[in-house]
This record gives structure tokens, C-alpha cells and sequence, in this order.
């Protein structure tokens, strides 16, 4: 061995931050298991690392007998006594080897095999100490290289990896890059990275906004809940312990300069600051700014929310492919269902509700339906398939369809036809169709992401609450 081995051992220690000891015990391991190899396996060897001299000293036990039968666990008398004058027979005689720098290449590879797998144990329980505590923190490194899709990085110490999973789509980062992540999970017995980072979950936006806002990291301003779309727009809502502080105004900061930086850190991502507040129905009102909502039924009990709100802010309301209603849905925890004024008022006309009786007949139909004349399933009934084509959703084969179903419904009274509307200037008709038919061509083009269900009768009437702060 090298006579400067008890210094590499030290420097080895200091840079990896590992205990000496178990630097110690796995070369020991290491060269018992290269002797025995090179020596037979039978041998019984023992290995010890003398501190004094630096040097690892080799030793082999044997059993003295009067005749040999094997060499590797017997010695004769006669060459135990040279070794020991004083020995006797069935003693056990420890030797210690010389030259075990000529174990062999093969021995020598083995050894190194178990050095570095000992070293690799032991590393990974140093990571494992370091950062199990800072688990839900965000951490900073450079990316390093990119394996499959996931993200590796470098955090000085050690890497971690950021899965495909766990970027935020259509942000790139190139080999070299500073980049900051929450740490996700710290993993003991991992074979490939203990350190699981991430950028796309809730938290990750909470801590940015802890680590850019004093008030939050301070107590002041609370964090009530956060939604996310990763890389498109988030939600946030916020509470203030003290009335005199604005949560709102202390998440944007002087100009926005305080949501500028989360907004520049996630390359883009739209955040809406809102004010949070105990009541459901004041909370959604918050929630889906910054459309504006006319009125709010809460079923407390079902956790569930109609909203309505003005015909010309329902594609606000709902946002693009739903995503507006979507997060202020997350963000309550609560069903949301967003309907038009317009909606709405046909949902309260009876003959609007003789219409969605007929089968085929949903929420988007029947408005095209009641904006075109059909104000029951008696008109419906009476309709000619030629005034129904004209509709873009029906075909000739499904009109006929709906026109015998509604015939059939009369004739069995199923369906009663004196509540079918007949005055063409009644207050849910719009002369020109215009209103109703916006309003069906936006739910058919897929924008109200909540299917429409009937309105339970116990639920509860909140009138609109508008708020101080108009959300961010």
C-alpha cells in the first residue's frame, strides 16, 4: 500500500464530508476481500489499517498440526515454530503477510469495487443527513446535463434531478444555466438520485412569494390557497392578520415589482393575487376576476356554486378552455357552474324546461331553440324539419327524431304543454336570436368546462358582495 495512505484518507474524509472510520472499515473490506480471492477463499484472513504507520497490515490465521492436509487453513509444527518457538499443537498461529501490493490486478479490481461501492453507501447517508431537513425549501444549482428529458442539477454538493414531469412545458433551460426548484423529496435508499426537485407544484409558487414578500415570510399576510396551470396562469389567495395591511397590495409591491419577480422566475406565468375571504360566495366573486359576477347560489352541503354572471362576461368568466373557472375551482375546493344571465332566465321559464324534457335536448340546443321560436315542446311539436336544419348542431334525420319525441311526450302526457310560451316578445326572447345564439355557440364551441345539473331547492341565495380591492 502507499506509504502516504493516512493522508489521502484524511483529505478523502474532509472533501466528502465522510467519518474515518467508515473510510477505514470499507479498505479493510476491501483488501480482505482481494487476499481471499487471490489467496483461496478458504483462508481465514483479518485486516487491519495501522494508523501509526499508515499502512494496512494483512493477516492470516492457521491451525497447527503434526500433518497438513490443507495448506490454506493448516500449518505443520515444524514451520509454525519458526514463525512462534513457544507454539503448540492445535494453537492458532496469526502470520502476517508481506508484499500485499502483488495480490494481482484482478484482486486490486476487486478491491477498488468495494471501496467505491462502500463510498457510494456512505455518501449517499451524508446527502441523506444534509438535506433531509430542507425538504419544502427552494434550492438553487446549474443545470448540468439533460438524461431522457429530465433535468439534472447541480447543486454543488451533489445533483438532483428534475423530472420531464416537473418542468413547466414550453420554458427551456440550457446546460449551464442557474436555475432555482422546490425540493420535493429527499429519498434514503435511492439508486439513482436522492433529490427530487420540482417546478410545477403549488408550493414552489408559495415559497417564491414567502422568500419576495416580508409580510408573508413575517406572518402577516397568509397564504390561503394556491391553483395552478404550470407555465400558463396560477391563482393565489391571500389573508391579512391585520387591517391595516392590504394582502393584495403587499403581494404585487411598489409598481408590481415584488409579483414581477415570481413572474419573471416562472418565464411568463400569468398570476392573479386574490383577496381571500370566508364566505363562498364572496370568495368566488374574488376568485374569478376579472370577470364580474351578478349572482351566486351556494349548496354548502354539496360544496358546490352556481355562478351567474352577465351575457357578455360568460367567455371571460370561463376563460380559455375553461381554465379561468377551473382554477378559481381548485382554489375553493368548491364545484363551480358558470351560466349567462341570459341562461339562467331560460333555466326559470317553464317552457324552456318542457324543451331539455325531450330527449337529445341539452342546456345548448334549447337556447338555439328559444331563440329561434320554439318556446315549449308544443311548438317543438308542431315545428316543421325544414325550421329546425336551420340550426348548425341538427341534421335533418335528428330533427325528425326530436319533432316524434315531442309528439310522443304530449300524447302520453308526460310532458304538459301549458307551459309553453307563445308571446314572441316575452322578457326571455330576443327578437333577433343574437343573445341566446352567442351564448350557445360559446357552450358548443367547449368553453363551460362544468356540466349544467338542476338546482337543488334547499340551496342558499347570496346576494353579490362586492369587495374593496379589485383582484390583481
Amino acid at each position: 500500500m502507499l506509504s502516504d495512505l493516512k493522508r489521502i484518507i484524511d483529505q478523502i474524509c474532509r472533501d466528502r464530508g465522510f467519518d474515518k472510520k467508515l473510510l477505514i472499515e470499507a479498505i479493510e473490506e476491501a483488501v480482505e476481500s482481494a487476499a481471499k480471492k487471490k489467496l483461496g477463499s478458504r483462508r481465514d484472513i483479518e485486516v487491519r489499517f495501522n494508523e501509526e504507520f499508515g499502512e494496512v497490515e494483512v493477516f492470516q490465521f492457521r491451525t497447527v498440526v503434526t500433518e497438513v492436509a490443507d495448506e490454506q487453513t493448516e500449518i505443520s509444527l515444524e514451520e509454525a515454530r519458526a514463525l512462534d518457538p513457544e507454539v503448540q499443537l492445535e494453537d492458532e498461529l496469526g502470520e502476517k503477510m508481506e508484499n500485499i501490493e502483488d495480490l494481482g490486478r484482478i484482486a486490486a479490481q476487486s478491491a477498488k469495487q468495494v471501496i467505491i461501492h462502500k463510498m457510494k453507501d456512505a455518501e449517499r447517508d451524508v446527502i441523506f443527513e444534509m438535506f433531509k431537513d430542507r425538504k419544502g425549501e427552494i434550492v438553487s444549482g446549474i443545470v448540468q446535463r439533460f438524461e431522457r428529458g429530465n433535468m439534472v442539477v447541480n447543486l454543488g454538493r451533489t445533483d438532483a434531478i428534475l423530472p420531464r414531469d416537473q418542468q413547466i412545458p414550453k420554458r427551456s433551460f440550457k446546460q449551464g444555466d442557474r436555475i432555482r426548484a422546490y425540493l420535493d423529496d429527499v429519498r434514503q435508499n435511492a439508486r439513482d438520485s436522492q433529490l427530487i426537485l420540482s417546478r410545477t407544484c403549488n408550493e414552489f409558487l408559495a415559497k417564491l412569494f414567502t422568500m419576495e414578500v416580508p409580510e408573508i415570510a413575517e406572518g402577516i399576510v397568509e397564504i390561503m390557497g394556491v391553483s395552478r396551470e404550470p407555465g400558463f396562469r396560477a391563482k393565489i389567495a391571500v389573508s391579512s392578520l391585520e387591517t391595516d395591511v392590504d394582502p393584495v397590495g403587499a403581494c404585487v409591491g411598489m409598481k408590481g415589482s415584488r409579483v414581477q419577480n415570481v413572474v419573471q422566475e416562472l418565464q411568463g406565468e400569468r398570476i392573479d393575487i386574490v383577496p381571500w375571504s370566508p364566505d363562498p360566495a364572496k370568495y368566488v366573486y374574488n376568485a374569478l376576476a376579472p370577470a364580474h359576477v351578478s349572482m351566486v347560489m351556494a349548496d354548502e352541503e354539496a360544496q358546490t356554486l352556481l355562478v351567474v354572471v352577465p351575457n357578455d362576461q360568460l367567455s371571460l368568466a370561463i376563460g380559455r378552455q375553461g381554465q379561468n373557472v377551473r382554477l378559481a375551482s381548485r382554489l375553493l375546493g368548491w364545484r363551480i357552474d358558470v351560466k349567462s344571465e341570459q341562461r339562467y332566465a331560460n333555466l326559470e321559464d317553464p317552457g324552456y324546461q318542457t324543451l331539455l324534457a325531450v330527449d337529445g335536448v341539452a342546456e345548448p340546443l334549447a337556447d338555439q331553440l328559444l331563440a329561434r321560436g320554439v318556446f315549449g315542446i308544443e311548438k317543438l311539436a308542431d315545428a316543421a324539419v325544414e325550421d329546425l336544419i336551420v340550426i348548425r348542431s341538427i341534421d335533418e334525420e335528428q330533427a325528425q327524431h326530436l319533432i316524434d319525441t315531442a309528439k310522443r311526450l304530449i300524447e302520453e302526457g308526460v310532458v304538459t304543454t301549458s307551459f309553453a310560451k307563445e308571446d314572441e316578445n316575452s322578457e326571455i326572447s330576443d327578437t333577433d336570436g343574437n343573445v341566446a345564439a352567442d351564448v350557445s355557440e360559446e357552450v358548443a364551441e367547449g368553453n363551460e368546462v362544468v356540466e349544467t345539473e338542476e338546482v337543488p331547492a334547499e340551496i342558499e341565495i347570496v346576494e353579490e358582495q362586492p369587495v374593496e380591492d379589485e383582484p390583481k
